[in-house]
């Protein structure tokens, strides 16, 4: 079938945190009186990003925070590695307070050079919707650097209520869009959630993996008929 629609993951394939994301928590974090190295806070995040599992709801029961608690979870595993015991509950929620508000706005982020022309070019003639492992922040993240223009939906998981690579949201996209899994295309820069995911659904999938393969690459494969038959 030809290629018809292509979903777009946002964090590490649209956007990308504006200043490393050890440095902004540090920076916040010394507010509250709290001294801890950029890079120990990074360890941490990383590893705590792996060993919390992606939020996940029963069927048609979405989170009522929007997904807020599972950040505020994050956060405290975060500064609880990196100084080696919890943080007293009244500091924690004023410093995760601080932190959900900045990556909220627009300027906490930046956008990907190779991302407006590539939209601009595939804009033409297929549809675009974003799918994305975040909550409600995304929208106005995307509008303040006029991103939303090019997409039909944004879907992100806390309204699903399941995460990459769950099939729900895939699911979710296709009956979005209303096509068929063999007319649709997920790029993402994750080989789980945004590869495998997609995949196992049916989908086609580009792995973003920037400077080798960014999104000209992409535009150059889609023009080609790489994903639609036709090649």
């Amino acid at each position: 079938m030809p290629l018809q629609t292509l979903f777009f993951d946002a964090a590490g394939t649209l956007i990308r945190p504006a200043e490393p994301v050890g440095l902004t928590y540090a920076q916040h974090a010394l507010r509250h009186g709290i001294v801890a190295e950029p890079e120990a806070i990074m360890q941490a995040f990383r590893l705590a990003w792996k060993d919390t599992a992606p939020p996940l709801h029963a069927v048609g029961q979405p989170p009522a925070d929007d997904d807020r608690g599972w950040w505020h979870a994050l956060v405290k595993n975060v500064f609880g590695r990196v100084l080696g015991a919890p943080l007293a509950e009244n500091v924690l929620d004023g410093l995760f307070d601080e932190l959900y508000l900045h990556y909220a706005l627009p300027q906490a982020w930046s956008v990907f050079e190779d991302v407006v022309p590539a939209l601009e070019d595939l804009s033409r003639d297929h549809r675009l919707l974003v799918l994305s492992n975040f909550d409600r922040r995304l929208r106005s993240i995307l509008a303040g650097h006029e991103l939303l223009r090019f997409f039909e939906q944004v879907i992100i998981s806390s309204e699903v209520g399941a995460a990459k690579p769950h099939a729900r949201m895939f699911e979710a996209a296709l009956a979005a869009a209303g096509c068929h899994s063999q007319e649709a295309l997920h790029i993402g820069d994750d080989k789980k959630c945004d590869l495998g995911g997609a995949q196992s659904r049916g989908i086609h999938a580009f792995h973003v993996n920037r400077p080798e393969r960014g999104l000209g690459v992409l535009v150059k494969k889609v023009r080609a008929g790489a994903y639609s038959g036709l090649h």
